[in-house]
């Protein structure tokens, strides 16, 4: 089969699979409002403390208050995209190992990270997070009075992708550890956690949290980088995103499909 064709046919199970997620939506209504609403609230307070830190002082790390909202607007962004098509990476560390059933994804005739990532696309979550992290960027752009070049309009999209690639790459990457660990959990969530950081000016953390997450946990280009280039025109940083995140994806496939050699199901 030509690599055209493969992908064709993944392009129609991805589609025929988005399907089914939105039918689960309707299905599950209680349970898409409930998540939904404890996404605003999370959201909500989040920027309910940034205006209350504000209040207080005009500016911090040299960051405005619409700056800052712009920026946590921003990292919903690609967060969101990423929340829409793999979120069962967590599923993977929590318990498929553990409890033997990863072997189900290893039978079927497509590739066992599509068939992993398929059965839970669309999350709800993800179209929450794209919707607020839009009106956010959107209200706080008009406040800053924005002049976008068309270069950056044009770059902005990328930005977003790259953004959600570099998630999904760290997700990945922690999740595969369960092939040797049967669980990784902690590990995958205390990584998670340390991607909330980037909703806030890097210049506000000690320099060596700011290191650890450009070039370790490099979730500071999906958000705080492009954010920089976005307000100010600033090219430091953002000419290493293409390099980040391929390198990113790189690393997290190569553990992954070492995983993949070395996986035996533990029979419990």
């Amino acid at each position: 089969m030509s690599a055209r064709s493969t992908a064709a046919r993944y392009a129609r199970l991805s589609w025929f699979l988005g399907g089914v997620g939105l039918h689960r939506l309707t299905a599950y209504r209680l349970d898409f409002l409930l998540g939904a609403g404890a996404f605003l609230v999370r959201v909500g307070v989040q920027t309910a403390v940034v205006g209350l830190v504000f209040r207080q002082v005009p500016v911090v790390g040299g960051w405005s208050y619409h700056e800052v909202v712009f920026l946590l607007g921003f990292s919903l962004l690609p967060r969101g995209l990423d929340h829409l098509f793999t979120d069962q990476l967590w599923e993977l560390s929590r318990k498929l190992v553990q409890r033997g059933e990863f072997y189900r994804h290893l039978v079927r005739p497509v590739s066992p990270l599509f068939s992993l990532l398929s059965e839970r696309f669309l999350h709800p979550d993800g179209f929450g997070e794209l919707i607020v992290g839009a009106a956010l960027v959107g209200w706080s752009g008009s406040h800053l009075d924005l002049d976008l070049t068309a270069t950056q309009w044009a770059l902005a999209p990328l930005f977003v992708l790259c953004g959600a690639l570099i998630h999904s790459a760290v997700k990945l990457l922690f999740a595969s550890l369960s092939f040797w660990t049967v669980t990784s959990l902690p590990a995958m969530y205390a990584a998670n956690q340390v991607s909330e950081f980037t909703s806030y000016p890097l210049d506000i953390y000690h320099p060596t949290l700011r290191a650890l997450l450009t070039w370790v946990l490099p979730f500071a280009f999906t958000s705080y980088v492009p954010c920089t280039y976005l307000l100010t025109g600033d090219t430091g940083l953002v000419v290493w995103l293409p390099v980040v995140t391929a390198g990113a994806v790189a690393l997290a496939l190569a553990v992954w499909r070492r995983g993949l050699t070395i996986h035996d199901t533990t029979g419990s």
